[in-house]
């Protein structure tokens, strides 16, 4: 009988075990996956639209969209004009334009990259990805360097 009881008692604790084991995983798995995401292939993006040519005026910069990111349009004066990636090479902070300095500058820890997306200072390791920018008609179009 002796034996009988102590099966039962491992069945017990087996299937106790068990489900306590099952439930705990229950609950993990879902929130491991929220905080893992799945990947999502990010739509190449070639060329947008960033506006028309009276909406830019010079000496301005302008986040725009670039497929999923922000990109930096600016007008240095009435027929130049310079557009980057605006993720900051350091710390992937956005970058803006510094109208009084004529600078690129990242408030997240002060750096600053000058009109061609080099760096002038603070910890960026590198400089900005520039993008090509084309006029058609009265229309500004970004596009990835080739």
């Amino acid at each position: 009988m002796h034996s009988m009881e102590t099966q039962r008692r491992s069945l017990v604790g087996w299937l106790l075990g068990g489900g306590l084991t099952a439930s705990v995983i229950s609950f993990l798995y879902p929130a491991v996956r929220f905080m893992q995401p799945p990947k999502v292939p990010e739509a190449s993006i070639n060329e947008t639209v960033a506006g028309k040519i009276d909406e830019f005026k010079p000496n301005s910069g302008t986040i725009v969209k670039f497929g999923n990111r922000p990109a930096l349009l600016i007008r240095v004066n009435e027929t130049e004009w310079r557009a980057f990636n605006a993720i900051c090479t350091h710390l992937n902070c956005t970058v803006q334009f510094e109208q009084p300095t004529s600078q690129i500058w990242c408030a997240c820890h002060n750096g600053r990259f000058d009109i061609n997306g080099q760096v002038v200072s603070g910890p960026p390791p590198g400089p900005l990805e520039e993008f090509q920018v084309r006029i058609r008609e009265d229309e500004v179009f970004i596009s990835k360097r080739a």
